[in-house]
């Protein structure tokens, strides 16, 4: 895998972007197409809020969390999977709440995550104040056994694995690096062999939420970038997606043919110049052809 830039100029477009959801999130993040309901999953962190779309009907829901919630995640037998604060928490399908792993760390929350193909959660934690080190990314089995996989992050975010299960992709923001590790069995949890992917020049923003399409492309938002990036299989950058708002935090290919990108955004700390758009959730539709994603299997 390559970590230069490729030799043709990536192509770098202004795509139609339409709102899906009009919102002012502070900190919007991990938008997740549910599959089994035909929803999109998406969180406001820093409000505590869960929320989910059907482009279908149009119908949104919000779900109030009692703490910071990095991601939510569906279960296979139907909730939501939770990285909070504090921990990974359980909703069921009736909207009861029940402790799956609890590990309060002072200083410290969850923040992005994903599900493996073997129905395994992995999410990340980070400090509040981004300090070096101080966040992990662990593996959080369906029946609640949790193993440290990286132990000294600092602002673990975007996870997502190649089409067949071989690849996982990592980002610790800071590095400006996309990751990869091998997968040795796509059923079980061993991962060896990180190298970088991509890195992502300096000025041209932060990686931070990412999601793999249907032919092994990682695309990837830059937190201060203003773009979505596409990085080819072998990891030359291929496109660049223009925005109108320079915080971007995660991107996910959802609808009912998996064809629409969506795109996650924040206004923390834009204060009153941020963009109207900024907060908001936005849809490119055809925009590639996305995976389906596995539920949590606890």
């Amino acid at each position: 895998m390559s970590t230069r830039p490729s030799s043709t100029r990536p192509l770098s477009t202004r795509p139609s972007l339409e709102i899906a959801v009009r919102a002012s999130a502070v900190l919007g993040e991990g938008p997740t197409w549910d599959a089994a309901a035909q929803r999109l999953i998406w969180v406001d962190i820093l409000s505590s809020r869960v929320h989910t779309y059907d482009p279908a009907t149009g119908r949104r829901t919000t779900l109030g969390t009692e703490q910071h919630v990095g991601a939510a995640k569906p279960r296979a037998g139907g909730g939501l999977v939770v990285n909070l604060r504090d921990g990974i928490g359980l909703y069921g399908a009736d909207g009861g709440f029940d402790w799956l792993l609890r590990e309060a760390v002072p200083g410290r929350r969850g923040n992005d995550a994903a599900v493996a193909p073997d129905g395994s959660l992995w999410a990340g934690t980070m400090r509040y104040d981004e300090g070096a080190g101080g966040g992990t990314l662990s593996r959080i089995g369906a029946d609640g056994s949790h193993t440290e996989f990286l132990p000294e992050v600092t602002v673990s975010n975007g996870i997502g694995w190649s089409p067949d299960g071989r690849l996982m992709y990592y980002i610790d923001t800071p590095t400006r690096r996309i990751d990869v590790f091998d997968v040795e069995d796509p059923d079980g949890p061993v991962v060896s062999g990180r190298r970088p992917f991509a890195e992502v020049e300096e000025g041209a923003g932060f990686p931070d939420g990412l999601c793999v399409d249907a032919d092994g492309a990682v695309w990837v938002a830059l937190w201060d970038g203003a773009a979505i990036r596409r990085y080819a299989p072998d990891g030359t950058l291929d496109r660049v997606v223009e925005l109108p708002f320079p915080r971007p935090t995660a991107c996910a290919f959802g609808g009912a043919d998996l064809t629409d990108l969506y795109l996650t955004s924040a206004r923390v700390g834009l204060g009153a110049a941020a963009p109207p758009l900024a907060g908001s959730l936005l849809v490119i539709q055809g925009a590639g052809q996305g995976v389906a994603q596995p539920a949590f299997g606890g």
